[in-house]
């Protein structure tokens, strides 16, 4: 069988050009893979750098109960938490907080500053690590005359270690899990 080698030589040429033509639509095709892909890199990124989104300023229930519906003035007046009853309530930072009195309720009221666990009753230890977390109203400490509660006893006993330094880093990233910006 003899072969043409003009024949040969069209369909080396046809298949060279055939070739250069798909590897160069290809590089194309990829070149504009290449910049949605370099756009969903720079977009997650921006929204990276946008940081956390703000947490609520109170820890609460689904149903908008703070603390799980402990007293927070008890921690103060009996040295011990005690369940708040639903027949005494007020409603400050947009969560429900209950009383064991009506004597509580209305300390409360004239100075919920003074009652409120600081960091909007999150784990102190947690927010001290830039975090949040929930609390056991049994894992608590008032020190300075501030309420401070905790994930659970094993996180309050790390927490009682240095806890003047837990509180001085809290203080720092409250602000910044609130979304509000830090100050110079």
């Amino acid at each position: 069988m003899l072969v043409d080698c003009g024949l040969i030589a069209v369909f080396a040429k046809s298949y060279e050009l055939f070739y250069s033509l798909l590897v160069c639509d290809t590089m194309q095709l990829m070149a504009g893979h290449k910049y949605i892909l370099f756009s969903l890199l720079l977009l997650l990124a921006a929204l990276a750098c946008k940081g956390t989104s703000p947490v609520a300023r109170v820890n609460a229930t689904p149903e908008d109960i703070a603390i799980k519906g402990y007293d927070p003035v008890a921690y103060f007046t009996e040295q011990k938490p005690v369940k708040g009853s639903d027949g005494f309530k007020y409603v400050w930072n947009g969560a429900k907080w209950r009383f064991a009195t009506a004597e509580h309720r209305d300390l409360f009221k004239a100075d919920p500053e003074k009652y409120a666990p600081r960091y909007g009753g999150y784990c102190a230890y947690a927010v001290s690590q830039g975090k949040t977390a929930d609390i056991d109203p049994e894992a608590w400490t008032v020190f300075n005359e501030r309420l401070y509660l905790n994930l659970n006893k094993d996180v309050q006993g790390l927490w009682m270690k240095d806890m003047q330094e837990y509180i001085r880093k809290a203080d720092e990233n409250w602000p910044h899990l609130l979304g509000e910006k830090r100050r110079l």
